[in-house]
């Protein structure tokens, strides 16, 4: 708003120690990049520094020497022309609109309200009525969220895309949306989303992490899967009806090419996507990596990866 007394300043500086001891390295990490590259420490120093009377003195004696034999007028503005740059040097980092949102939605994310003012009473007691209750709200309002933001996050638009399966979602792109939703909605974490689900209809499989289960209700909610189905075992049923039907032909896939389309398998149920980079990791590597991969399957090798890519996803 615009204020930027002392008092406000040094507000702002205590808040933001707070809650930099909250934050994970992860979060630290993205509050520099909506800081253009400034840490939580470098803006609350900056901060303190704005008011400081040592930094103040610094600025009165570096214009009287720079001005000396001026007139005492012209010394006088440039000394509170240079107080007021130490003022907006400190807060030009706040006018950045995302770093203040990100900055409010952190918060909300660690925050825990403590009400010691309306003292809580119990108005009813109950078992399954109320978690059903409970479980319905919770999958409602995730619904709710997935769909109000389908058209403006990437990989929601793949999801609700006409031709689902010719469209590619990245890893980062999963863990990119699972922060959004926590920051925004912590109450609707992946995981306490599928144990609402558990709680209200039958489910196929368990969600191994976060991202998956994030996948997985996704799917649900977006009307891909009529059940909640853990992502991995879609794509290991998938993975059988496409060796079923590559082989039924006149193709058989041998043990060795068989050990690297399981791999292969295995990497998307965790990583959603493969594609050339990914054989230089694990546990592709460790196999030979991508001159391994041609030389089993040949000039066929990135038709396989393509295809399974789609199939695997469907």
């Amino acid at each position: 708003m615009g204020n930027t007394s002392e008092d406000m300043l040094t507000t702002l500086a205590n808040r933001l120690i707070r809650l930099e001891r909250q934050l994970s390295e992860k979060d630290k990490l993205k509050f520099a990049e909506q800081a253009n590259g400034f840490t939580i420490n470098h803006i609350v120093k900056q901060l303190l520094n704005a008011h400081d009377p040592d930094s103040i003195e610094k600025v009165e004696l570096g214009v009287k020497s720079n001005l000396r034999g001026q007139a005492p007028i012209e010394i006088e503005a440039a000394i509170e022309k240079g107080k007021q740059q130490l003022i907006e040097d400190a807060v030009a980092v706040f006018h950045n609109p995302d770093l203040r949102d990100f900055i409010v939605d952190i918060r909300k994310k660690y925050d825990q309200i403590i009400d010691v003012v309306n003292i809580d009473m119990i108005t009813n007691i109950g078992w399954v009525k109320d978690q059903d209750a409970a479980a319905n709200t919770t999958t409602t309002d995730f619904k709710t969220w997935i769909e109000s933001n389908k058209d403006e996050i990437t990989a929601l638009q793949i999801f609700y895309a006409q031709d689902y399966r010719h469209r590619e979602f990245s890893y980062k792109m999963i863990k990119d949306l699972c922060e959004k939703l926590k920051t925004e909605k912590p109450l609707l974490a992946p995981l306490a989303v599928w144990r609402a689900y558990e709680q209200l209809e039958k489910t196929n499989g368990s969600a191994k992490n976060e991202l998956i289960a994030l996948v997985s209700l996704i799917r649900r909610v977006s009307g891909i899967d009529t059940t909640l189905t853990a992502y991995d075992k879609t794509v290991d049923k998938n993975f059988q009806d496409w060796v079923f039907k590559k082989q039924a032909g006149t193709l058989k896939f041998t043990e060795p090419q068989m050990q690297w389309l399981r791999m292969m398998k295995d990497y998307v149920a965790n990583s959603f996507h493969i594609d050339r980079d990914d054989f230089d990791l694990s546990p592709f590597n460790a196999e030979g990596g991508l001159s391994k991969m041609w030389q089993l399957f040949g000039e066929d090798t990135d038709a396989i990866i393509n295809e399974l890519n789609e199939v695997l996803a469907a």
